[in-house]
């Protein structure tokens, strides 16, 4: 099935039931209004959804009207944990090549991850609002999952049965804010603004065959200011699967219901299929000329995150963003 938040003025939202193709859409009540009770309640509640969901596709659902991208909130607009973790290691491989720097093998064993704000997400077409762009601010196009409970020390195969939702997600980065800060060893805060969500959360089986192994084997499509930059292969180069990522997060603690967990930037070996992220390209570019050449996002900018299933359909709708200046919301 496919969950959406649409905008009522609250914080949290009003849940909606969507169509496979996403032409339309039904709200939740009497089932449910918002998604984190869902997922705290979710063999109760994930059925009745799912009826909810067959009368829509079937067009008999008697209160459907026409679903609207621009109405949501994030899928979960906020989250008690959001950790985005990098497991595409071609993408750290690049970056650090780019400044010289070798890959420690301890990355080859254990996933990289930080724990980012989940107190504010933003909707998949809100502005991104960025006071300075000497800040460098970067798109980072990702696939993300939301959990429900998984015990601590629950291992990966196990914890890939937590994962409830799937989404997609725009980490936004300021990168040049990035290094003074991991300079310090304490890692990102002030370098990694509100992320964006996909408008529509699915459940793994809307993927069939493409979810594999924890792994979304779909291209993830990024359009920078019209021109597709980016149509990289989400499945195969993901050197930790989701069942993995959950599982380094449970290691010393017990994972909860409503958590987001991140893939971080989609990346792959063959540069022919572009880029996730502007600094990737960057890296690219510094590799074979000796300096970077893309120049980092400006305000009027546009970004727009996509997967598209066999029958070239959206499967998440898009992520639609502009970078704004504070005045020009």
């Amino acid at each position: 099935m496919k969950l959406a938040t649409y905008k009522d003025g609250s914080r949290d939202g009003q849940l909606v039931v969507v169509s496979r193709d996403l032409s339309t859409a039904h709200y939740a009540n009497g089932i449910a209004t918002r998604l984190q009770q869902v997922l705290d309640d979710w063999n109760f509640l994930s059925p009745q959804l799912e009826d909810l969901y067959t009368t829509l596709n079937h067009g008999k659902a008697r209160h459907a009207f026409a679903f609207e991208p621009r109405q949501c909130m994030a899928p979960l607009p906020r989250a008690y944990q959001w950790a985005d973790g990098s497991a595409y290691l071609n993408h750290v491989e690049l970056v650090r090549k780019a400044r010289g720097a070798d890959m420690p093998e301890s990355y080859f064993g254990d996933p990289l991850m930080y724990q980012g704000g989940s107190d504010d997400f933003l909707g998949p077409c809100d502005d991104a609002v960025f006071a300075n762009l000497d800040w460098g601010v970067d798109f980072e196009a990702e696939v993300a999952v939301i959990t429900g409970d998984v015990a601590m020390g629950t291992p990966p195969n196990e914890a890939l049965d937590g994962v409830r939702l799937i989404m997609l997600a725009n980490d936004w980065s300021l990168r040049n804010l990035i290094p003074n800060e991991l300079a310090k060893g304490f890692g990102f805060f002030q370098s990694k603004p509100a992320t964006a969500f996909s408008p529509v959360a699915v459940t793994p089986d809307e993927l069939g065959e493409a979810w594999q192994g924890g792994r979304m084997h779909l291209a993830l499509q990024s359009t920078w200011n019209g021109r597709k930059v980016g149509l990289c292969d989400a499945g195969p180069e993901m050197t930790f699967h989701f069942g993995q990522l959950i599982a380094h997060i449970a290691k010393t603690r017990n994972v909860r219901a409503g958590s987001i967990v991140g893939s971080g930037t989609v990346s792959n070996k063959d540069w022919a299929k572009g880029y996730s992220c502007i600094a990737e390209k960057r890296a690219i570019e510094m590799i074979e000329q000796g300096e970077p050449k893309t120049a980092f996002m400006q305000y009027g900018d546009t970004i727009r995150i996509e997967v598209k299933g066999p029958d070239g359909l959206s499967l998440f709708g898009a992520i639609d963003q502009t970078v704004c200046e504070p005045d020009s919301q």
